[in-house]
């Protein structure tokens, strides 16, 4: 999990980095098509920074309710997961 958290933290260094690109190719006002690929190239990169966070709920989060054997609490992160996906998918 640790190793999940720095990866992700890294990532989000370089997404820093990415933002601050695409702010100066908008105020150098170069080719919109360049901006667009790099504003997509941010949404992937942040999509699997969201994948190692999700993996270290459910690694963790979840697996301490199901361990834990509390049906309210076990319901409480599958509902949790839910509406996660839920927000995905719209």
């Amino acid at each position: 999990m640790k190793d999940r958290k720095q990866a992700a933290l890294q990532r989000l260094a370089r997404l820093e980095g990415q933002v601050r690109g695409v702010i100066r190719m908008i105020e150098e006002d170069r080719y919109c098509m360049d901006i667009l690929n790099q504003t997509l190239a941010i949404r992937s990169a942040l999509a699997q920074v969201e994948v190692l966070i999700l993996q270290d709920h459910a690694d963790d989060c979840v697996e301490d309710a199901i361990a834990s054997s509390d049906p309210q609490a076990q319901r409480q992160k599958f509902r949790e997961l839910v509406s996660i996906f839920e927000k995905v998918c719209r």
